[in-house]
């Protein structure tokens, strides 16, 4: 007797992810620690289906006066996610501008988003602080939270990996669709925080790591300017030469040793504390690590810069799988709003 066909339109159960980096310029080993580390982590999890953004429109928020560089730093942000083994067959990469619905249902949304729930989001304010020398006061900063809802509402994303220090950024995003349900019906999906262990990488000043702070490692970078920036980093200001006791829990090399030397971490606290174990090695440890933990990305990386097309067709193919989405959200919003 002949079997029944298997269908061939099962439902897709998994859980969809979605996630976004603003193109500002190259990757440093906190980015990998935090946001890499995550997204090959989703990737690889059956259970889910995920959605990696480009967000260039929320690059402009703070550097609209540097679009020149918007396109190149978009490319290279797309290829540092292809070396590092983001898949296009195993996730949707996109970037946000080849998605045009967000910007109206932006828009609509922020019809419907109360001025004070803006000006309270603690990203407003810490970024007018950390760009205190630039004019960033701007209507797109501010509203900075409905592009994000948007982001995620229109792919209907049900999870946002997020740090215990970012739950705050999201939960404006599950108000602002709270509310608009409320108003018109059960449109949009509430999305729900992915709680991720987000380590906190710091830089060669010990505050965290950070482009704007200049401050960083560079993953990109060759062996001789990983070498010259893990030297550059402060240590224990009371471990002066080889034989002082140091207090490794303090040292901003330590902190990534933890992260980057995981197998070598006792040894290496044992060493700072009794003395023997000096600065000037135990960075030059770290560096040795960091070369070789780097070398494959840096290899494939260079490969891959050499395919021409490769970035446009990725994102192309990406904006393709996104756009049908997006289109079917936006309508039923319209229809909700009777637009």
């Amino acid at each position: 007797m002949d079997q029944p066909a298997v269908s061939s339109t099962l439902p897709d159960t998994r859980s969809r992810v979605l996630t976004g980096y603003r193109p500002t310029g190259p990757l440093h080993v906190g980015h990998w620690a935090g946001n890499i580390e995550s997204m090959l982590s989703l990737q690889a999890d059956p259970a889910r289906e995920c959605f990696f953004f480009i967000a260039d429109w929320h690059m402009l928020t703070t550097h609209y006066d540097r679009t020149d560089e918007l396109p190149g730093f978009t490319r290279e942000l797309a290829l540092d996610w292809l070396a590092a083994g983001i898949d296009p067959d195993r996730a949707t990469i996109y970037r946000q501008s080849d998605v045009p619905e967000v910007a109206e249902m932006t828009l609509l949304l922020g019809m419907i988003t109360p001025l004070g729930w803006l000006e309270r989001v603690p990203s407003f304010k810490e970024r007018l602080r950390d760009h205190a020398e630039r004019d960033i006061a701007n209507f797109g900063l501010l509203g900075y939270p409905v592009l994000q809802t948007v982001d995620i509402a229109i792919v209907r994303g049900e999870l946002v990996p997020v740090g215990e220090d970012q739950v705050a950024h999201l939960e404006i995003s599950r108000e602002i669709v709270r509310r608009f349900n409320r108003l018109y019906g059960d449109v949009l999906v509430e999305p729900q925080p992915l709680l991720s262990e987000t380590p906190l990488i710091p830089g060669s000043d010990g505050r965290k790591m950070s482009k704007s702070l200049d401050n960083a490692i560079w993953v990109r970078d060759d062996e001789d300017a990983i070498r010259a920036s893990v030297r550059s980093f402060v240590t224990d200001p009371q471990k002066v030469r080889r034989g002082d006791p140091g207090r490794p829990e303090i040292c901003p090399i330590f902190a990534l040793h933890r992260k980057f030397s995981p197998d070598r971490v006792d040894e290496i606290a044992e060493g700072c504390r009794s003395g023997a174990l000096g600065c000037v090695d135990c960075k030059t440890i770290l560096a040795d690590q960091l070369i070789e933990r780097f070398r494959p990305y840096r290899e494939r990386r260079a490969e891959l810069a050499g395919e021409p097309g490769l970035v446009d067709r990725v994102l192309d193919e990406g904006a393709e799988k996104v756009r049908p989405v997006a289109r079917a959200t936006l309508e039923a919003v319209r229809e909700a709003m009777h637009l």
